[in-house]
């Protein structure tokens, strides 16, 4: 039986990744404040962004992964 292997990282994605929901996830807000110069951010909001950004960087590498093999099955 073959396995979907996006599965596992889009539910991360969707409850860890996006976690908490309202106001905002944690991951858009903390990228944000990082992208407006990250003014008085601790380790403790760097670790949060790591906890909520490790998901979508699973999903990226997947999604590269599957792209990849696919371009190589084509050009074969």
């Amino acid at each position: 039986m073959k396995q979907n292997k996006l599965l596992l990282p889009i539910l991360a994605v969707l409850t860890l990744g996006l976690a908490p929901y309202f106001p905002e996830p944690h991951f858009f807000g903390k990228v944000r404040w990082i992208l407006g110069g990250g003014e008085g951010m601790q380790a403790g909001d760097y670790f949060d962004l790591l906890m909520h950004g490790a998901p979508w960087v699973f999903l990226a590498y997947r999604l590269i992964g599957m792209l990849i093999k696919s371009l190589k099955k084509q050009s074969s």
